[in-house]
Formats: C-alpha cells, structure tokens, sequence
C-alpha cells in the first residue's frame, strides 16, 4: 500500500511537469544558430517562412524546403544538394521553447542518432 501511495504521487509530480512549447511562434523568421565545427565556434543564420529555409553559413547561401508535419516537427530538404551527404532530408523537431529560443533535436531521416541544439529568434 505504501509503495503503491509513493507511485502515485510520483506519478501526479511527473504529469504535471511538461515542458513549454510554443512551437507555432518559430514557424517563421529570422534565426541564429552556433554550434562548434572542427574546434571552432560558428555561427548560422536562417530566415524561414512556412515552406522554404534559407541558410546563410560562412558567406554561402542555401535553400531547403520545409514539410511540416505538425507544429513542433518538420522535415528539412536541401533544394540544391552538392553531394550525396546533402541529399538526404532531415527530421527537425523543437523540444522545448522560452522566450525567444528553442531547444531542438534532429536527425537524418530513417537514422537513430540524434543531436540537439539551441535556436535563438532575432526577428
């Protein structure tokens, strides 16, 4: 009886704790992201509207189309893929929001492995 009392309560304290998100304000934008690559910190901006992203990475520009599968979860393609690497979508999907950032995870579509990162919204 006391075990089943102690699950209980912490079941209540588990459900009632959910993290926010607000994904539908980040469906467009204009965003940074920085993340280390080879050692080095850099940083990316991407403007996003509800159907097309545009990445702008170490002075280059890219442009992927966005297929939203619900309002926390999309699927990212590289319109104009250079390699066979850049040909395989991605699955984004935002964990959760405060204020004006956003925690993600994503993986390549069909794969396990997963990263997060952070988002933050400049407009």
């Amino acid at each position: 009886m006391k075990n089943t009392l102690l699950l209980l309560i912490f079941l209540a304290m588990v459900s009632c704790y959910s993290p926010s998100r607000n994904c539908t304000d980040f469906k467009t934008g204009s965003f940074e992201f920085e993340t280390y690559l080879n050692g080095e910190l850099v940083k990316t901006r991407f403007v996003r509207n509800d159907s097309i992203e545009i990445d702008y990475f170490k002075n280059e520009i890219d442009s992927s189309s966005i297929r939203w599968i619900n309002d926390c979860e999309y699927i990212l393609k590289n319109l104009n893929p250079k390699n066979m690497a850049e040909e395989k979508p991605l699955h984004m999907k935002i964990l959760t929001t405060k204020g004006n950032t956003y925690t993600f995870e994503y993986s390549i579509v069909g794969e396990t492995k997963k990263q997060k990162g952070t988002v933050i919204k400049v407009d």
